[in-house]
């Protein structure tokens, strides 16, 4: 069926070679020794990770809303993440990182080339989106790769633009306070936008207490409070999980930290910055074990789900907010101002993702769409984490966006935002 044009239509094209370029850029600076990453649970090699973006996009724009073949012979076995466990991603018989660029290329164009001919069908729209979107996370996990693995901030288009003056702009402390009532949560049928993942579906009514939630994220200097008084040592602080947790993966500081000669400093890509110097950047690459260590070292607690979703009400999505690794760090709490939420509370765009109290699962009458192994595999295990950050890009989020990773998964761009315990 042929859609009536929208704006988003019109957009389309310049989302898929916006995104593809920003693929390419990622590892651009990287030569093929670099490419040959060891074994980490955390990351893809990346070398097939960038085949993977190739295949998802051929596989659901091109092969499966257009009923064309695909540019190898039984591509999924080599790229299909449902079925190529992770650990033997690193031994495949993959191309060589040239074809894969090619490959990349090709599908880009073929893509292009199906948007050019028209007419716009809702499978193609939908399909194209997906994987634009789906896409844009990869291009996350890109910079999760490169932090991890010590590479420079990646050289991409997009830094730089932001202007400076956000950077170093102080702390926002204070809590709001957000009335009982009844609060929709998830996306709504209509008027909606023009696609949401299987998980924010659908909006439904839920009865919220009355709450007192901080104005922005902790800080830094909070939580390097927090670490000086021995809180990965005591125990009473951590869940029983999270002293699982800590145990298992000898947890003794937050991860990218370390003593320097004038205190602790913060791994930013291949560069050590002193916490002091920075200390209103909100906390980041904290699992939810250790945001919950710290809840109860200071007499917090993680909002719920729906308690963040409320107080975000309002919140700004774009140039007001750090976004689009405009900036490539995160910037004070304090910054951002013009893009505060209804209720007052800043950043709940951008700058980090933040953990809630909420089990990742699904809304009432779920159903799951085409790309099945989206949400549902990870319904009961994951953890909920809502707002984006600074390498998110922003046509990927709104204000129903759900993320999710598992609880001790401190690699991920995350800090966290607490309530008082009333």
């Amino acid at each position: 069926m042929a859609l009536v044009p929208t704006d988003v239509d019109t957009m389309l094209a310049a989302w898929v070679s916006d995104a593809r370029q920003r693929t390419l850029e990622m590892y651009a600076d990287l030569d093929d020794l670099q490419f040959a990453v060891p074994y980490l649970r955390t990351i893809n090699p990346p070398v097939w990770e960038l085949g993977h973006v190739a295949w998802f996009q051929e596989h659901w724009a091109l092969v499966h809303a257009q009923g064309q073949p695909p540019q190898y012979d039984n591509p999924g076995a080599l790229w299909n993440s449902a079925i190529v466990a992770h650990a033997s991603r690193w031994s495949l018989p993959l191309p060589t990182r040239s074809a894969t660029i090619n490959y990349l290329t090709a599908v880009r164009d073929r893509v292009l080339a199906a948007l050019d001919r028209g007419p716009l069908t809702e499978a193609l729209r939908y399909f194209t989106m997906l994987g634009v979107f789906h896409e844009d996370m990869h291009g996350e996990a890109f910079a999760m790769t490169r932090q991890a693995m010590g590479w420079p901030v990646p050289p991409v288009r997009s830094i730089g633009v932001a202007s400076p003056e956000h950077h170093a702009v102080g702390a926002w402390p204070g809590d709001v306070m957000i009335p009982s009532g009844r609060h929709r949560l998830g996306a709504e049928r209509a008027p909606g936008p023009p696609f949401v993942f299987d998980n924010e579906k659908w909006a439904h009514d839920v009865e919220i207490e009355r709450f007192h939630i901080a104005r922005a994220p902790v800080t830094q200097a909070q939580y390097a409070a927090f670490v000086d008084d021995g809180g990965y040592s005591r125990a009473s602080l951590w869940s029983d999980a999270g002293r699982t947790w800590r145990e298992q993966a000898q947890a003794t500081r937050p991860l990218y930290w370390r003593q320097g000669s004038d205190g602790w400093e913060r791994r930013v890509f291949d560069r050590w910055v002193p916490i002091a110097g920075q200390p209103h950047r909100p906390m980041i690459h904290v699992c939810a074990h250790e945001a919950q260590a710290w809840c109860r070292w200071a007499g917090r607690r993680l909002p719920t789900e729906a308690e963040w979703d409320r107080a975000a009400i309002g919140a700004a999505i774009g140039p007001d907010a750090n976004l689009d690794l405009a900036i490539a760090d995160t910037v004070d709490v304090a910054a951002f101002a013009i893009g505060d939420s209804t209720a007052g509370c800043r950043q709940m765009t951008g700058n980090v993702w933040e953990w809630t109290s909420s089990e990742f699962g699904p809304y009432p009458g779920f159903v799951r769409d085409p790309y099945a192994e989206y949400s549902e595999p990870w319904f009961g295990d994951h953890r909920v984490l809502r707002g984006g950050c600074f390498v998110t890009r922003a046509r990927l989020l709104r204000p129903t966006w759900r993320n999710f990773y598992t609880p001790d998964r401190r690699d991920v761009w995350a800090g966290f935002r607490t309530c008082a315990v009333d």
